[in-house]
């Protein structure tokens, strides 16, 4: 007996689970940062925050919309069926586990908690302004279809 486990979907669902995969990480990092900056009572917090926003704009534009662009191009070129897992390339996945990691390490080093803020809110909001571009494809060019 051949049994392939396959958990196959349409493009719309590939769009649908990396927009959601996106946000979910970006309420994840601005979550973080949030609550390290309540906890810091400087005459200039402001900064912080600000510093972070400046930081995600330039992300946005010059890093995450390359990778949405890229990862749009190849769900589109898809079979009408895939995996469910396919909404990122395998190499994607080994630059997330590093990410990851990163992330994990940085938030357990002594590096104080509002300059780790700054670099929370650049990454999340980043991925945040860079998920709309997914949603919008799903909704301009899939409006019709069913999930």
């Amino acid at each position: 007996m051949n049994i392939r486990l396959k958990p196959a979907v349409g493009r719309p669902t590939l769009l649908f689970i990396s927009g959601l995969l996106w946000v979910g990480v970006a309420v994840m990092l601005n979550s973080f940062a949030i609550d390290w900056l309540t906890h810091f009572h400087g005459s200039a917090a402001w900064i912080y925050p600000a510093a972070g926003v400046t930081a995600a704009l330039i992300i946005h534009h010059f890093g995450f919309l390359r990778v949405v662009d890229k990862n749009l191009r190849r769900i589109s070129a898809m079979e009408a069926k895939s995996c469910a897992f396919a909404f990122m390339s395998w190499k994607s996945y080994l630059i997330v586990l590093v990410m990851v990691s990163m992330g994990i390490g940085l938030r357990h080093s002594s590096i104080p908690k509002q300059y780790l803020s700054i670099l929370y809110i650049g990454i999340g909001f980043a991925l945040f302004l860079s998920s709309i571009r997914y949603f919008r494809v799903l909704f301009t060019q899939y409006s019709d279809s069913k999930l």
